[in-house]
Formats: C-alpha cells, structure tokens, sequence
C-alpha cells in the first residue's frame, strides 16, 4: 500500500501547478516534495506528472489518479473536523464574498441571528458582483447566484435556494402606457434594464407549454443596481424584472404589479461554493449548515 502522505503531496503539487508553491503550502522542501513523488510514481510503475522547463501537467493515468487521493484527502480532513466539531464550539474567522443584492435582502437580515447563535464566531463578509477566486484570495465560502452550476469548477456546491425573476412595473406607469397582455405589448412601453449593448437589451423567456420568445427593447434607463432599478419601477419610470425576494414586499402592498407571469426567464440557483481542500473548521460548517436552514425561507423560496 503506498504511503497515505505522498498520495497528499502528489495532489497538492497537481492542484499548485508545480513543486515550489505545493512545498509553501506544505511547509516542506522542493527538493523533497519532487523526491516523495518521483517515489510514489516508482513504487506505482507509472508517470504521473509530464514535466518540462517551464510547465507541469498530469498525463492519463495521473488525472485517474488524482481524483482518488482528492477522496482520500477530503474524507481525511472531513473524519478530522467530525471530531473537531464534537470537542470544540465553533469559534474563529469565517471569509464570505456576497452579491451585491443577495446582501442587502437576505444576508443582512440573517446575519445577526447567526452570530448570536454562534458568539465566539466572527464574519468577515466582502460584498461584490465580482467572481472571487476562493482559493487564491482565501475566502472560506461565496455566495453565487447561476442559472446553472456547470461553472463551479473543482469547488464543493451546497445548494441553498432557487427561484425565478418578475417582470414588474408600478400602477402609476401602468395608468400612463396600458398593461401588457402579450410580449409585443413591450415594445410600446418604458423599459428598465441593468444592461444593453449598443442601447438594446434582449431576453430569452419561457412562456406556456414550453414556448421560448427572445424578446429585444431600448430601456430607457440602464443601471447595473437592482435596488435602484427597484426605485425607478417605484417611481413608474419603467417596468423591469427583478428577483422576486426584491420585491416581494412592494407586490403586497401594490406598490408593483407584476405583468405577464406565464413568461419566465430561467430559474437562478443560489449556493454556496467552498474549497475541499482546507477542510472545514466547525465555523464554517455551522455556517453552511445555518445558510442550508434559513436562507430558503428567508427568500420565500425563491431566489433569483
């Protein structure tokens, strides 16, 4: 059987890219790194890694084999945090990166209930679009919000919600331009969008038995905020669609009327993406385990 630590030491130096920055990572020598796995590809018969002057890449058999000692390695650290989670309270630093709007609807609201249930944990939350690169940048959790997950990559995915966006306009507006019935209904109305190249904007939609429209208009008003595309459909100066947990509020009180339900636009997924590879620490297990109780039901079961 080979030796559990150089199956380890192959699959950081595979994940890394290379000999010196697995060794940072390890604490350990490049010399000895490269020693350990020119043993384990001996002792296994078969070259694992193709290297050159300048790259490093994992041929046939090595890709095989690396998918097994990231198993090996994930069950390690998950036997190793089952215990830790038994002997201590979760305490320390959790890193989470947000979207924008997913933030300051939900997150904010759920936030102070997780740290009072968890006091000896601290958050450091960074609120952006921007895709952030867990690994690299060392966050613990982000919060994504896809029509597909097929983009994760090697990240751990825990769904946490899915929903749909609402096409919506304000009574005022409707009592100025008409209410729509039908898509080509649109054309003659005030739009809002957070996008539009060359001044137009288009949308794929899913309307009754399946039927898919692509539908194209000039927004009046383009701005990359949903909550200011919210105010501006408040103040009737377009309609637009937005998440339905922003707007969930104003659609009871009439504030907004949503137009056109049979027709959607593909369902979002919010989840959580984290790296196997640091382990969980009871903090953020109970993080994760706290978004996978709330955040449903936080969204009204819909997020988008």
């Amino acid at each position: 059987m080979q030796d559990l630590n150089d199956m380890l030491y192959f699959a950081e130096v595979a994940e890394r890219g290379g000999f010196a920055a697995a060794g940072r990572a390890l604490g350990i020598p490049k010399s000895r790194l490269s020693r350990r796995v020119a043993e384990l590809e001996a002792q296994l018969g078969v070259r694992l890694l193709q290297r050159t002057t300048r790259t490093l890449s994992l041929t046939e058999v090595g890709e095989a084999f690396l998918r097994h000692c990231l198993a090996m390695r994930e069950s390690a650290q998950a036997a190793q945090d089952a215990v830790a989670q038994v002997q201590s309270e979760p305490r320390g630093t959790v890193r989470v990166t947000c979207p924008v709007t997913l933030a300051q609807t939900v997150l904010a609201r759920l936030m102070p209930v997780f740290l009072e249930r968890y006091p000896q944990v601290r958050v450091e939350m960074q609120v952006t679009n921007r895709v952030v690169n867990v690994v690299e940048e060392g966050v613990d959790v982000a919060l994504r919000v896809r029509t597909t997950l097929d983009d994760s990559g090697s990240m751990v995915v825990k769904r946490l919600d899915e929903g749909r966006q609402l096409l919506v306009a304000s009574p005022a507006q409707l009592a100025r331009q008409g209410t729509p019935r039908a898509l080509q209904d649109l054309e003659a109305m005030d739009t809002l969008a957070m996008s539009a190249a060359d001044g137009r904007t288009s949308l794929r939609l899913t309307g009754p038995g399946g039927r898919v429209e692509t539908v194209q208009f000039t927004p009046r008003y383009v701005a990359d905020d949903l909550l200011t595309l919210k105010y501006a459909a408040l103040a009737g100066t377009g309609l637009c669609w937005l998440p339905d947990y922003l707007c969930q509020a104003e659609l009871q009180q009439g504030s907004l009327v949503q137009l056109l339900p049979e027709w959607s636009q593909p369902p979002g997924i919010v989840h959580a993406v984290f790296a196997s590879r640091r382990g969980l620490s009871p903090a953020v297990r109970g993080f994760l385990d706290f978004l996978g109780e709330t955040v449903h039901g936080a969204t009204g079961g819909a997020v988008q």
